[in-house]
């Protein structure tokens, strides 16, 4: 049995925080603003998996009002994520996503992005795609004010010896 989700997440730009994508600091002037470190790409991969699963959103589970989750690493969250989809014996078949932003170019984060994110679904590489683009200078992402990210999952179930 096979199960879809996507995901979409979207966080502006603030000064004095890291930007961190895909579990990575990624060199940039500013930082993203969000409850927990703001991981645009990993909350958007966590969506997903929670909607392929239909369990609801990232927002039920790690509520911006629960100061539990203040300044969370997203690799953590996304961590939790995964173990509920291992509760519910699925497994990563692939993931697609893409980051949508005019700043910092990401192409040169891409390949460690993919093994960062691989390694806390606990799956190949190659079941990984993540690819960057800009939205040409249109809305708040051409006018450099934040970072949007949307992904795709494919989860499989897990065989049962």
């Amino acid at each position: 049995m096979i199960r879809i989700g996507h995901g979409f997440d979207v966080h502006a730009f603030t000064e004095g925080r890291p930007l961190i994508i895909g579990g990575l600091t990624i060199p940039h002037e500013k930082g993203l603003a969000g409850h927990s470190d703001a991981d645009v790409l990993l909350h958007t991969i966590a969506d997903a998996i929670l909607g392929a699963l239909a369990l609801g959103d990232i927002g039920k589970f790690f509520p911006d009002t629960d100061d539990a989750f203040k300044d969370m690493d997203s690799k953590v969250l996304l961590g939790e994520v995964v173990r509920k989809m291992n509760e519910e014996r699925y497994e990563i078949g692939n993931v697609d996503a893409v980051i949508m932003a005019e700043a910092p170019k990401f192409r040169p984060h891409i390949d460690a992005m993919r093994e960062s994110v691989a390694s806390i679904l606990k799956t190949q590489v190659s079941n990984v795609n993540i690819k960057a683009t800009t939205t040409e200078k249109l809305g708040f992402v051409g006018r450099a004010e934040g970072i949007t990210s949307e992904a795709v999952v494919l989860l499989t179930k897990m065989e049962e010896y």
